[in-house]
């Protein structure tokens, strides 16, 4: 059931919301909460509190997202529900300024990496920078002098995040340290497992509650204070928002979470997701979806709330488009590279991944992990995990946002796209290979790392990217079986909606939402050709997945790979099983979703690098424009005669 309205959105966002939901719910065992949404009555929206504490409840907190929507949340966040407390909730239904009630489903969410330089032309005095590799990559711990985030030269054309407000949803922040006090925003800053604005970390035996504290240090560490080392925007301002540390998720909190503030808090950065464990397939719940899809719409002012994920830690036993968060087009989804260009061995790789950054890895040296700040007062080298990398890159977008405060969420995807960098990443598995317009994609690491100074400098001359369309494509809903020893390939030709209003012709997001299940799912191989010739695995194998029954339903597998290419023509699918075992299955549905705008997207860029991405690209641009103008000029003149 959804509550409330998406006015903003088109019948295709519809599609996907729903799509995504039903592909999603009910995917665990379920867990009842003393959590409710409840929708009040136009007029009863003041007595929420009260109505809230007659029923047996604290209080009542209104959400910003739907109409007349409330959290009801009991004393104890940490208890599931009680009969007592299920009586409360059949009491409240029948009262009059009650519209509709929700029960809140517990779920599990886990956090994403937490693992039981000498002075060049850039001075600190802070006693870790030396050791921050990743901002500024001299060799440190054996790595690779160059490898980094070339952070160096946004700092040295003076953008250090001033102005802008990274929020963390994690565990909590100590908002105390010492090294974060003074960049610390409370007015962003909430506890949503608690409810009060205090998001301090929880007090465990094994420092367990540290996630938040290390994230928030990667982007907002104060510099040149004597103190643990350098956030990537050291002048930008970091909220908490404690979300994670209770012991099942539930739509309204993460909903309320990436919500919050969107007018003040400028990115979100978010180094969790599902269970990474290689056999589980879940992602956003309806309210998330909605509070998200608000978020890119008319977060910071109708320029779009842009949402930073880690890609996830599953290694070569997962896959990141089983992952409703990291796949989700609204996201940036960025994986990670140890010191030396390698993969780390957790990282997780698919088509939905955007751009790399920077974590700890296969080195035994102790200091090759992630420095940053830790729980009271303290400091430590050994953040890890693809956890490590989303933060990393939210500091750098926030360099970007103080360069240019008009971008959009997705200009933020186009300068990632354009400005991040092959450097000397090295994925054993997967080659770099190039994509239909030019654009050198890894499967692994995206468009490469991201590079500071290179977006900074883009971002300052950049023009917001032309309108964005939604295509769907095609569909085939026929069953049709796949057996073990061959491939079912499937095509669709499609004119990519052209003579109409949503007509796409430069590609950003491709999805292909399919219904396939099969004898053993974690042994389906998923793989699309565009027309231009490029090649996604949109589902790679999954060892640990034994699943025979509930199989993909209506799941959204995303890529980026074709980013900038040209829709029109025939797209081919292809699907089978890998491994020694005989499997069978069968696949119900694939519909494709094209999108992107109808206008050259940089062909009004200033191009200063006649090397660059962006060089190729809009020479690219306006050779098509050329052609495509030309082949109009003729089928006119041949009309007329």
């Amino acid at each position: 059931m959804m509550i409330g309205s998406l006015t903003h959105g088109t019948a295709v966002v519809l599609i996907l919301l729903k799509a995504l939901f039903l592909a999603t719910h009910a995917t665990e065992d379920e867990i009842f909460t003393n959590h409710l949404l409840v929708q009040l009555h136009e007029g009863a929206h003041d007595e929420a509190h009260q109505l809230a504490t007659e029923h047996g409840f604290h209080s009542a907190r209104k959400l910003p997202f739907g109409e007349g929507l409330f959290h009801f949340y009991p004393q104890n966040t940490h208890q599931r529900r009680s009969k007592r407390s299920l009586r409360h909730r059949q009491h409240l239904e029948k009262d009059r300024r009650v519209k509709n009630v929700l029960d809140q489903e517990g779920f599990g969410r886990q956090k994403r990496g937490y693992r039981s330089i000498d002075e060049i032309y850039i001075k600190m005095t802070d006693p870790l920078f030396s050791k921050q590799w990743y901002l500024i990559n001299t060799g440190q711990a054996d790595g690779t002098p160059g490898l980094d985030l070339n952070v160096a030269e946004a700092w040295g054309l003076g953008y250090t995040g001033r102005g802008i407000t990274i929020a963390i949803m994690d565990d909590g922040i100590d908002y105390l340290h010492p090294d974060l006090a003074s960049n610390y925003n409370a007015e962003a800053s909430f506890d949503f497992s608690s409810n009060d604005p205090y998001p301090y970390p929880r007090y465990t035996n094994d420092w367990f509650n540290s996630h938040g504290t290390r994230c928030a240090g990667e982007v907002s560490a104060a510099a040149n204070n004597n103190i643990c080392g350098v956030g990537v925007a050291y002048n930008s301002k970091v909220a908490g928002i404690r979300m994670l540390d209770q012991p099942f998720m539930t739509d309204i909190i993460e909903a309320s979470s990436i919500s919050h503030m969107p007018q003040v808090i400028d990115i979100y950065s978010a180094s969790w997701g599902p269970t990474d464990d290689g056999k589980t397939v879940d992602g956003p719940r309806e309210l998330t979806l909605q509070a998200m899809a608000d978020g890119v719409n008319k977060g910071r002012g109708r320029k779009g709330s842009i949402y930073v994920w880690a890609s996830g830690d599953g290694g070569s036993y997962d896959d990141c488009n089983c992952d409703g968060y990291a796949s989700s087009m609204w996201t940036i989804s960025i994986n990670s590279a140890i010191n030396d260009g390698r993969t780390a061995l957790y990282d997780e790789s698919c088509s939905s991944t955007l751009a790399s950054t920077f974590s700890n890895g296969r080195k035994r040296n102790p200091e090759a992990g992630v420095a940053t700040t830790d729980l009271y007062g303290n400091c430590t080298l050994r953040h890890s995990g693809t956890s490590a990398a989303a933060p990393e890159a939210a500091g750098v977008f926030a360099l970007a946002l103080e360069a240019n405060p008009n971008l959009t969420w997705r200009d933020m995807q186009h300068l990632s796209v354009l400005t991040s960098k092959r450097n000397q990443l090295h994925d054993e598995v997967h080659q770099w290979r190039r994509n239909g317009v030019g654009l050198e994609f890894n499967h692994l690491f995206g468009y490469g790392v991201l590079d500071a100074g290179g977006m900074v400098k883009m971002a300052k001359e950049w023009k917001t990217v032309p309108e964005r369309f939604h295509c769907v494509a095609g569909s085939l809903q026929d069953v049709h079986k796949i057996q073990s020893g061959g491939k079912l390939i499937l095509t669709i030709s499609t004119d990519s909606c052209q003579g109409k209003d949503n007509f796409v012709r430069y590609l950003e997001h491709v999805q292909a939402v399919v219904t396939v299940n099969g004898s053993r799912r974690g042994d389906l191989n998923i793989n699309m050709t565009s027309p231009m010739g490029t090649k996604s695995i949109l589902l790679s194998c999954r060892p640990r997945d034994d699943d025979a029954k509930v199989g993909f339903d209506k799941w959204p597998f995303m890529t980026t790979h074709t980013w900038g290419e040209d829709p029109r023509g025939t797209w081919v699918l292809e699907v089978g099983f890998q491994g020694d075992e005989p499997q069978r299955g069968a696949l119900k549905e694939w519909t494709l979703m094209l999108h992107g705008t109808q206008s050259a997207p940089y062909i009004d860029q200033i191009v200063r690098n006649y090397q660059s991405k962006l060089a190729m690209s809009k020479k690219e641009e306006l050779e098509e424009e050329l052609d495509e103008a030309v082949e109009r000029s003729l089928k006119s003149l041949l009309s007329k005669n």
